[in-house]
């Protein structure tokens, strides 16, 4: 996997989940991407999006069909998108993505863990705006290969980046679907693809207490159901 990649999936706090949490996050999003539009992926492209990254990581095939057949039931459950921002040990930056139906105990979930780790929660924006919204895409290939796809399907990218065998691809979040779409008409399967908050610049953290810390609340923040995702600006050594 290429390098440069590989830098900014580490700075996203991939922490390693139980399959149970996995499942649990693609249920709930694939329902509200069912219950929001119509429940036919060929018809609802934010819902055969979410599908596709739910196979990637290997959600099974029976709970993406009681996801979209709870949604076809009209079922009045429903999940709001929530954002947190904070500042969290040895000067790092953390949001927060989550998909809750309870907004109260998601924030004091949340502000728990950032204050057993001497942290805060920030007003909104206060460190969003040193993070970039990006989508991103890993793709074996040559540049050449990539660039020619590019520029034939008229497609806006931001930045295109080559390490090895793997070249990766960064777009204006608008473009999410049009590039997935055109890869895979090409027989280009990305080995990675997301929509993410990149940071601009990194940290480290070299007091062994404060790291410790960091991780303890990057981890308990994965760990909560609420929780979709977690990005942060901290190098972390392979």
């Amino acid at each position: 996997m290429g390098r440069a990649f590989e830098v900014r999936k580490v700075a996203m706090a991939k922490t390693a989940a139980a399959k149970s949490k996995v499942y649990s996050k693609f249920g709930r999003e694939i329902y509200m991407a069912a219950k929001s539009g119509t429940p036919d992926p060929e018809t609802n492209q934010t819902l055969k999006r979410v599908i596709e990254r739910a196979k990637k990581e290997q959600v099974t095939a029976d709970i993406i069909k009681r996801a979209i057949d709870k949604a076809k039931g009209g079922s009045d459950e429903n999940y709001t998108e929530i954002r947190y921002e904070g500042f969290g040990p040895g000067n790092s930056l953390i949001i927060v993505e989550c998909l809750t139906d309870n907004t109260n105990r998601t924030l004091s979930d949340v502000r728990t863990l950032f204050n057993k780790a001497y942290g805060k929660l920030g007003v909104s924006g206060s460190v969003l705006h040193q993070f970039e919204h990006r989508a991103v895409f890993e793709v074996k290939a040559t540049e050449d290969q990539i660039l020619e796809v590019l520029l034939e399907n008229d497609i806006n990218v931001l930045d295109v980046e080559v390490e090895d065998e793997f070249v990766t691809i960064y777009a204006e979040p608008s473009e999410y679907g049009k590039i997935g779409d055109t890869l895979k008409e090409v027989n280009l399967e990305p080995t990675q693809e997301m929509i993410a908050f990149l940071p601009m610049t990194t940290v480290e953290i070299k007091d062994a207490d404060e790291f410790a810390k960091f991780e303890r609340l990057v981890n308990g923040l994965d760990e909560l159901d609420d929780v979709s995702n977690v990005y942060h600006n901290v190098v972390i050594e392979n």
